[in-house]
This record gives C-alpha cells, structure tokens and sequence, in this order.
C-alpha cells in the first residue's frame, strides 16, 4: 500500500507528534509498505529525499516567531504545492498528523483527488496559549476558536484516532464526528529496557552516585519543571537527591536561575537536548521518573522511563493517570501542589522495595504499547477506509472498542 504522511513537524523537529510521524513512518516502511511524508523543510528550499526507507517531500518554511524550535510552510501558494505533491504521489491513503498548514492542506488536496484520510490529532490549544500572554478570559476565547478550527478541519477526514482514550473523548467533545479512535503512539521496546545501562550518560554528564530523579522533554511553561525544582529542596531535607533535567526550549535560563534561587543548583544537572541514541542511558540513570506536565495526550517520554522499570511521580493532568496509577507504579499530585510532589518523591526515595515493586509494575503497563500493536491498528484502518462501499461509520465503531480491548 502506498501511504502518504503529512505533519507539519517531523525530525528534526523534537517534539512527540514529529517523533511518532517517524516512527510510524518507518515502521510501515519496515512492513513493506509505501511510505511518503510530507514536512515543513529545514530551510527556504523545497526538497524530496529518502531517508530509512521513507520518501520526504519537505516543503520550504520558515522560522515560528514566537517558538525559535519550529519552522512553518507559509500559506501563500501551500495548497498549490501540496496538491501537486500528493497528486505526484498519488497514495491509497493520507494520513494526516495534525490540522496546521500542510495538515489541513494535505486533507483538502486528498478530497479534492478522492483519496481516503486518515487523521490523528496530537493538539492541545495549552501548548501553544501559554505563549500569548493573554488575559484568562482572551485565552478561554482563543482556546474555544482553536478547538472549532481544529474540529472543522478534521471534520474532512473518514476516521480520526487520538493517542489516548482521554485525547479521543477530548476531540470528540470538542466538535469531532466520533467515534474517534483511541490507539496508542506505540513506541520501540526492544530500546528501553531495565537492562540498560546508565553509567556513560552519568559519566558524560557529571552526574554524581545519590537518589536520582529526571525530567525528559521540552522546558516550555506548559511542562511546569518550576515545580520540580521548587520541590527538589523539601526533598533533600530527608533524601540527599539531585534532578536531572533533559531537554531544551524556552524556560532553561529561568529553570537555571530558580534552582540557584533556591538553594540546588549544584544538584540540578541541565543536560541540554540530548541525541536520540542517548535516551535509553538517560532513563537507565536515573531512580524516578518526574513529568509535572498540564498538557500532555500521552507522553511518550514517560512510556520510555517506565519501559525502562522506572516509577513515575507525575501531575494528576491531561493523559498521565492513564499511564500513572496512584500507589501502584508512582504517584499522582495535583497540579501546583509543590509540597505533595514532594511528599510524593520522598515517599518513594525512602522506600527501596516500593520502588522495585512500582518499576515492575511500570514495564507492565508499558509493555501494552508496543509499536507493533500501533502499526496493526493503523494498517487495519487503511485496510478499513480503501475498501470500496460506504464510509466506515459502523466499521470504526466496531474497531473503537477492538482496540479498547487490546488496550492499544
């Protein structure tokens, strides 16, 4: 099968929509399959090359004004070149990862041409709100507008899937045609495993042999490390712990400032962006998993620390109790609650044996979200929406609750 994927984030983009595009990308490549993706490039030039078995069409962009890690195709004539491009590629299906510039390009080009779409959503209006700076009441209005642009463009698609039952439900809420579809961004579990070692990231970044927690990801508002940082001192009151921060973005100079503020600068180790290779070492290293994030649809980040055998301490917010069960693989705090994230840290830094026993239970439940299982499902709905008849209302009802049951 041919299948073309738009998105306009894709690596080396560091973000968990550009991630799992690739993924996807070269896992259904890796199935034999015809795998195009259609990008923003890195620079002013339009470019088609073959990278792992996956043909990228990148089309020329530019920088985001307000966000120095992502680059945009502009409008002006973007329909005209998407449409040449799909029409040159000429899929069974599209695929779309998101309802921006080339996403909702590539959906109407793919309507226009009579060819099927798929779309999965990995938005959340707080991700991009938080850099306004608007009063709360203009940020309500701007949310509300972004939901209906996002559900009028998605409303273009034959089957839409969320990431997580809580993203789907949210879509669905949000003005989506349902049912949406719950099926998990996967992810590769012969890389993260408890076996990993974690003593060349330690040496690469100075960190010392004590208690260890990290945060993964992006350093932008909406991940709130602040609250890490600020509970880190209450912690070493009982625990002599020190954080590792691994990431990049807007916050780092002020996530910087405040440890100093705070008195744990010399135990707040700031990696910076890490190489992908280098991921499975970070979490290898590390005792606990923190992820006080508002606005997460699933987090691949905390999948990969607790396929690793990690407990997670994360904010009781968007996705996470999904992956995090209170008291059985880590904790939940509410958003803002410093203290109880702290309590919540301690408590499993003290206790050796619930630690152990909360990182078996992580690798079970990580173990659910193989990319196997997400390259199944996806090849079912191809199957699903290139079959000649009616559009499949019935049919993605019934494979919303196979996939329910598989716990994709």
């Amino acid at each position: 099968m041919k299948i073309l994927l738009a998105n306009d984030t894709y690596p080396p983009d560091v973000n968990g929509s550009a991630y799992f595009t690739r993924r996807l990308a070269e896992g259904l490549a890796g199935r034999g399959h015809g795998v195009h993706v259609l990008a923003a490039s890195t620079g002013r030039r339009t470019q088609v090359m073959t990278k792992s078995g996956v043909v990228e069409h990148r089309m020329r962009s530019v920088p985001v004004p307000f966000h120095r890690d992502f680059r945009f195709a502009p409008p002006p004539f973007l329909y005209r070149r998407v449409l040449g491009e799909v029409a040159r590629v000429r899929p069974d299906v599209v695929h779309a990862q998101g309802h921006f510039f080339i996403g909702r390009a590539t959906i109407r080009a793919a309507r226009q041409l009579g060819i099927p779409v798929v779309a999965t959503n990995h938005f959340m209006p707080d991700n991009l709100t938080f850099y306004l700076g608007l009063p709360e009441s203009a940020e309500r209005a701007v949310t509300d507008l972004a939901w209906r642009d996002f559900a009028r463009v998605f409303g273009g698609a034959d089957v839409v899937t969320a990431p997580t039952v809580f993203a789907a439900e949210l879509a669905e809420a949000r003005g989506v045609a349902g049912p949406v579809l719950p099926i998990s961004n996967g992810m590769d579990l012969s890389r993260f495993s408890p076996g990993n070692d974690g003593a060349a990231f330690k040496r690469r970044y100075g960190i010392e042999d004590r208690p260890t927690l990290t945060y993964v990801g992006r350093l932008d508002a909406e991940k709130r490390v602040d609250e890490v940082i600020r509970a880190l001192p209450m912690v070493r009151r009982i625990v002599d712990a020190q954080l590792v921060v691994v990431g990049d973005g807007h916050e780092r100079r002020r996530l910087i400032e405040l440890a100093a503020e705070e008195g744990v600068g010399d135990r707040v180790v700031f990696a910076g962006f890490v190489e992908d290779d280098e991921l499975p070492g970070a979490y290898a290293a590390t005792d606990v998993f923190v992820n006080a994030g508002i606005a997460e649809l699933q987090s691949l980040v905390t999948l990969e620390a607790m396929a690793t055998g990690k407990p997670v301490v994360a904010a009781n917010a968007g996705a996470l109790p999904l992956l995090v069960h209170d008291g059985e693989n880590g904790h939940l705090f509410e958003p803002g609650d410093v203290e109880a994230l702290a309590g919540r840290l301690t408590r499993i830094f003290s206790d050796t044996q619930r630690r152990e026993r909360m990182g078996r239970e992580s690798l079970r439940i990580a173990a659910r979200h193989g990319i196997g299982k997400t390259l199944d499902a996806f090849e079912e709905i191809y199957e699903m929406v290139t079959r000649p008849g009616p559009a499949p209302g019935k049919d993605a009802a019934s494979l919303r609750t196979r996939t329910l049951l598989r716990g994709i």
